[in-house]
């Protein structure tokens, strides 16, 4: 007899759980295979696929009859089949200039077989865009000297107005261009270094990063007036995601430090606030957090629980946290069967939710409450009964399982969202405003200092701030850098603030 076969107990029900436990393994661990393969080589939006593929929208119907009223699964069925528009070629914007260029026959061809000569009727238009690569130009600065002629008084120079870095023959108009670059589109200062070298100018790049540095610094007094703006204003979202500083004191080059992202604000003065900080400890965000009071919307990362025990400051769940965990479990068991499971049947409940917040994504925040506790609440109701009847028929290690624990454990948080007409229904704000960053790190990989990494969370809050409140990141840089040199006052500073700038200001 084997080693192996020794070990077996003896007793059936015994090797029958045995097996069970072995059958339960190999099933969850196939399901994180398939999820895994999907995440490399699927599609990586959450959009569900084909849902003719995935399951037959007859049998969803059957299985959703159960928690949705007749006419809801109707217009649920009716969205599943309405296919998108295909977009077409935009019009371009009315706004940029045009230069009109006649094209016209020649002379010999304006004379018609006939003998006669033909006669102009009107004209057919069509529409080319045209780029003239930036122009690249130094400005002089002639300060001019006066001297009295009959007395030893001494030279007058006028002077130089406040520059944003003193002594650099960068002007507010490079220094905004570098940091659009490299922050909005995520240039690199390496590959800036070499587009300005194909122009004849240059500028090493630890000369560019020192400008960045130099620059986020400046900023600061701005971000302390924001931060100021954002904290007196009861809705805030969080989150964070990691960063690689190469020269961080105490720590190796590979470790991971973090770059937060706190969202806010009035809904017509937005913000957006960038922080850097070398770990995710909660610590953090009591810092980030000092002084708030109000709702806090963040995932079920478990640093932001002290600051929610304070009691001033309510927690709210992410239902697209919720919804992602279920479609995860939806794909891993995609192509299985053609019959429609637990999964469909969790995301097809919670995208009642959405449906119900995109019809209401325009109205003010009585209207949203009204309707949520109208619509919303008897909906959440729905889905905590589904819950109930499958959270302990489901096997618990399984990705649907894990799921539907994650639905459990944070349905307190995902249910606050009803009270208040000024939440959200999940975090996306917050992950909207840190993906640039995200997008921008695959770029250029790291941080080489700590200053380094503080800046670039200084310009990023600028950027995505300026961004939602309707201004165009460059005009507003160099609007930025050229007067908050010359602010010495608070209320200098607090009309830079971006809703007290005008595109026309950032143009001027």
């Amino acid at each position: 007899m084997s080693a192996a076969n020794k070990q077996l107990p003896n007793d059936p029900e015994a090797l029958k759980r045995i097996i069970e436990q072995q059958a339960n393994r190999i099933a969850a661990l196939e399901e994180s295979l398939r999820l895994q393969k999907l995440k490399k080589f699927g599609a990586s939006s959450e959009k569900s696929p084909d849902q003719q593929e995935m399951f037959n929208e007859a049998e969803l119907s059957m299985v959703v009859e159960e928690y949705l009223t007749e006419s809801e699964a109707e217009q649920a069925q009716t969205e599943l089949k309405t296919p998108k528009a295909k977009p077409g070629r935009k019009p371009l914007p009315a706004g940029l200039p045009r230069v009109r260029i006649e094209h016209d026959l020649s002379e010999l061809e304006k004379q018609c077989p006939c003998g006669h000569e033909r006669t102009e009727i009107g004209e057919t238009t069509s529409e080319q865009l045209d780029i003239i690569p930036a122009q690249i130009r130094v400005l002089v600065n002639v300060r001019k000297k006066y001297a009295c002629p009959t007395c030893e008084d001494g030279v007058q120079t006028a002077l130089l107005p406040p520059q944003p870095i003193p002594k650099s023959n960068a002007s507010p108009g490079l220094l905004a261009h570098i940091v659009t670059a490299k922050y909005q589109d995520a240039l690199p200062l390496y590959r800036q270094e070499a587009i300005l070298n194909r122009s004849g100018i240059e500028i090493p790049r630890n000369t560019l990063a020192s400008w960045m540095i130099k620059a986020g610094e400046l900023t600061q007094p701005l971000l302390n007036l924001l931060e100021d703006s954002m904290l007196a204003y009861p809705v805030l979202h969080c989150d964070e995601t990691s960063v690689q500083v190469l020269k961080e004191p105490d720590k190796d080059a590979a470790s991971k430090s973090y770059m937060w992202v706190r969202v806010g604000g009035p809904p017509t003065q937005p913000v957006r606030l960038f922080h850097y900080a070398d770990s995710r400890r909660g610590e953090v965000a009591s810092q980030l957090l000092a002084g708030y009071e109000g709702y806090l919307q963040t995932d079920d990362y478990a640093g932001y629980n002290a600051v929610g025990a304070n009691g001033v400051i309510t927690q709210l769940g992410c239902w697209a946290h919720a919804r992602r965990k279920f479609i995860e479990a939806q794909k891993a068991t995609a192509g299985k069967n053609k019959k429609a499971g637990k999964a469909d049947m969790a995301v097809s409940l919670i995208g009642k939710l959405y449906a119900i917040e995109k019809k209401i994504k325009a109205e003010s925040t009585e209207v949203r409450y009204q309707v949520r506790q109208q619509e919303a609440v008897p909906q959440l109701q729905k889905i905590r009964t589904w819950l109930d009847n499958t959270l302990h028929s489901t096997l618990p290690k399984g990705l649907l399982g894990k799921a539907l624990s994650y639905l459990d454990k944070n349905w307190d948080k995902l249910t606050v969202y009803t009270e208040d007409g000024r939440l959200a229904i999940d975090n996306n704000p917050a992950e909207n405003a840190i993906r640039p960053f995200v997008v921008g790190r695959k770029n250029w990989l790291f941080s080489a200092t700590v200053p380094g990494a503080k800046s670039s969370a200084n310009l990023y809050s600028l950027i995505e701030t300026a961004k939602a409140n309707q201004l165009e990141p460059y005009q507003y840089l160099r609007y930025i850098f050229e007067q908050l040199p010359k602010a010495k006052r608070i209320d200098q500073i607090e009309v830079l603030l971006p809703w007290n700038v005008t595109l026309q200001d950032a143009v001027n």
